[in-house]
């Protein structure tokens, strides 16, 4: 039996309405109707079974049948600040990952060596597909992308996490022992130019340890999804 289809709402009693994208994708996509069972979503990490009672035009009308928490989320708060890169597919990849590994935070940044620009439309389809992954994935919440303007404003975002990774590849070596994490981590990943050593200079000194991914030069998308893979298996989370 396939999982039930899952949805974002605005608020939640004992009735809710799904209407805007996520009603036209059940009704005309889904083809959802009366009587359907669903699971609806408010971002909150709660997860309503809810059964259709109506369908109008531009909504659908849904009573609450059942309330739980949801048992997918990650236990540690991970937040992945990437530069944002040219290729708009590329972009998307990472967010897609970063929230299929359970990332709860997710930033974009422009940085010194940067070549692409961020938009509100851009943005805004970022965050489509945030929420778009979380409900493939099944998870109960879906991580805000957010942008930052330039690097240091990115970094100063995570300046609580217990641990602060900062990927450069002329690293001669990790500076943190990535098999014993514990507790939150922050994770930041270069566009395309990666950093330049005023920029790694200034990650040190917000407390950032500079770590490497190897002897090979990884693509951006490539390492973002490796480096939150691995910090996630430390964590426990791929166990």
């Amino acid at each position: 039996m396939s999982a039930l289809k899952r949805f974002f709402v605005d608020a939640i009693g004992e009735t809710a309405i799904l209407s805007g994208e996520e009603f036209e994708h059940a009704k005309n996509v889904l083809r959802i109707g009366v009587g359907a069972e669903v699971i609806l979503l408010d971002n909150s990490g709660k997860e309503y079974t809810a059964v259709v009672a109506q369908v109008e035009k531009k909504q659908m009308l849904l009573n609450i049948v059942r309330e739980e928490i949801g048992s997918r989320e990650a236990n540690e708060e991970v937040c992945l600040l990437f530069g944002y890169l040219k290729n708009a597919d590329k972009n998307e990849f990472i967010v897609q990952k970063a929230v299929e590994l359970g990332v709860k935070k997710i930033g974009v940044f422009s940085s010194e060596y940067s070549s692409a620009y961020m938009n509100a439309n851009k943005l805004e389809r970022l965050n489509k597909v945030a929420k778009e992954a979380s409900k493939q994935c099944l998870r109960s919440t879906y991580p805000e992308v957010v942008y930052y303007a330039d690097l240091s404003s990115a970094l100063a975002s995570c300046k609580d996490y217990q641990n602060k990774l900062f990927a450069c590849e002329f690293a001669e070596k990790s500076q943190t022992d990535l098999r014993k994490l514990s507790g939150s981590v922050a994770i930041v990943i270069g566009s395309e130019g990666g950093f330049s050593r005023a920029e790694a200079q200034n990650a040190t000194q917000q407390g950032y340890a500079l770590v490497s991914l190897g002897k090979r030069i990884l693509r951006a998308e490539t390492a973002g999804v490796a480096l939150t893979s691995v910090v996630m298996f430390a964590l426990g989370e791929l166990q």
